[in-house]
């Protein structure tokens, strides 16, 4: 009997190395579900390398890397004097949530109308990229209401994200000692779940001096690439009877 599973490449739109990175998954390899950064002065370059593949493409909401589109000056508690949004490490370090409700509002829905303005229709799927805060994920629930959006709501809890009334258990191990991208995704694809799927989160890319700059993450995005086009592991997908789906297929 086959069995289903989540495989979804986050960052597209982040630098132009991690656009190459995602390109070659979604055309050469396993990725058919990929997080679209907005905000970022590669996001456009992004989306052309993929526009014409068969994918789900979601918003990945952003509010701790490069500039905002709604003007700083009026959402002060997620920018810096710079006029750029916070880094991750502030929002990490904080004692107390500084997000202020109405002023994230205003930037999600800004990215969600370039998310149109580029792709000219709605996200598959509606999510956010590396913070944890309670107002953004406030934030983020009235834009999906608002539009009517797939939101995955992500409480960096372990807890499974639902969709349809299925539950995906996510598998995101990316930042940890030794990762092995492999064994992540065969670990992911051999869990049973009679409720729902298990889902691999994946940032696959290459480097550049802006990743090296500005993300914790680097090497890895590259093993993410490597294991994601690799013949061998479509191959066992196929021995193992393990079918990739999109969020729109739940």
């Amino acid at each position: 009997m086959t069995k289903k599973m989540i495989v979804r490449a986050d960052d597209l739109g982040y630098s132009e190395a991690v656009n190459l990175g995602i390109a070659k998954t979604v055309h050469e390899g396993l990725i058919n579900n990929v997080g679209f950064m907005v905000n970022m002065p590669t996001s456009q370059a992004g989306y052309d390398l993929i526009k014409d593949a068969d994918i789900d493409l979601g918003l990945h909401v952003v509010i701790c890397q490069g500039r905002p589109l709604t003007d700083a000056t009026k959402i002060p508690s997620i920018t810096a004097e710079n006029g750029e949004f916070k880094a991750s490490k502030v929002y990490r370090t904080a004692k107390n949530d500084f997000v202020n409700l109405d002023e994230v509002v205003l930037e999600i829905e800004a990215q969600y109308q370039r998310f149109v303005e580029i792709v000219g229709r709605k996200p598959d799927y509606f999510e956010s990229h590396a913070v944890v805060s309670d107002n953004l994920i406030k934030g983020l629930q009235i834009v999906a209401g608002r539009h009517q959006l797939n939101f995955l709501k992500f409480l960096w809890d372990d807890q499974p994200i639902t969709l349809h009334g299925k539950k995906l258990y996510m598998y995101m191990e990316s930042m940890g000692d030794n990762y092995d991208p492999y064994q992540t995704l065969k670990k992911a694809a051999s869990a049973e779940y009679d409720d729902g799927y298990a889902m691999m989160v994946n940032h696959p890319g290459y480097l550049d001096w802006y990743i090296l700059t500005h993300s914790s993450l680097t090497v890895p995005r590259t093993h993410e690439v490597a294991m994601l086009t690799d013949p061998k592991m479509k191959q066992w997908l196929l021995e193992h009877e393990i079918e990739l789906i999109r969020y729109s297929q739940i």
